[in-house]
């Protein structure tokens, strides 16, 4: 097999194969978004075909939420009882924000690179998930960090679910502009899932957060650890 598969790519142009594995792709997404959207709650548990084939089909292995974090980010919006924020977006916008359209929840999703957010909203528009407010802004410098250029004249005031996954690490104090910008709307009861809690910064952040919310702090994930933190104080 590998000796066929080697034999292919030496006689098969580039642009061909590229094609063919983005037309494989998005026949592999389709089939696995069409499971999903008949029932979400069947995916609220990782290592499953679905979600596997979810990430395969979305195409960007390198940065997409593995499945044990997609799987809570579903869980959650499944039990939430209230407007969801999502930071950063990618395939977890498409996914939260089926099951927000399901359960007639707001879903604020930020996004600083153009290009990254006219991939998802096509994607939304595709599937009509209107549930999704999508707000595109550069990053916007708040002195000791940067963080998103939230619209907070627009945006609910509270959030029941934070999904926390951006913005990228190298940026100036990393993730840890969602609780001083958001403090305000971070309610008792809030929950985020913070993603990428291997690095020592978002372990840093996790700490800052804990004390700054009065918040109790769960780990989990065996392969690429997030963190729940769960609002106790107003």
């Amino acid at each position: 097999m590998r000796l066929l598969q080697d034999i292919t790519e030496s006689i098969l142009p580039y642009r061909f194969r590229r094609f063919v594995r983005a037309t494989h792709r998005e026949f592999i997404f389709r089939r696995a978004m069409s499971k999903f959207l008949k029932n979400p709650a069947d995916y609220v548990h990782s290592k499953n075909a679905v979600l596997s084939d979810l990430i395969y089909g979305w195409g960007n292995e390198s940065w997409s939420a593995l499945d044990e974090y997609l799987s809570a980010c579903i869980e959650h919006a499944l039990n939430s009882q209230g407007p969801i924020l999502e930071c950063g977006s990618g395939l977890s916008t498409i996914l939260v924000g089926a099951i927000a359209k399901q359960r007639g929840l707001s879903h604020w999703a930020l996004e600083h690179t153009p290009g990254w957010a006219e991939k998802v909203q096509k994607r939304l528009n595709g599937y009509n998930i209107d549930s999704v407010v999508l707000c595109v802004k550069p990053l916007k410098d708040y002195g000791d960090y940067s963080w998103y250029d939230v619209p907070l004249e627009s945006m609910p005031a509270s959030f029941s679910l934070v999904i926390c996954d951006g913005p990228p690490g190298s940026t100036k104090g990393g993730r840890y502009g969602l609780v001083p910008v958001m403090r305000k709307r971070l309610k008792a009861g809030c929950i985020i899932l913070l993603d990428d809690v291997a690095r020592e910064q978002e372990l840093s952040i996790t700490q800052k957060w804990e004390d700054d919310l009065g918040a109790t702090v769960e780990f989990f994930g065996s392969i690429k650890p997030y963190v729940k933190l769960a609002v106790i104080e107003k």
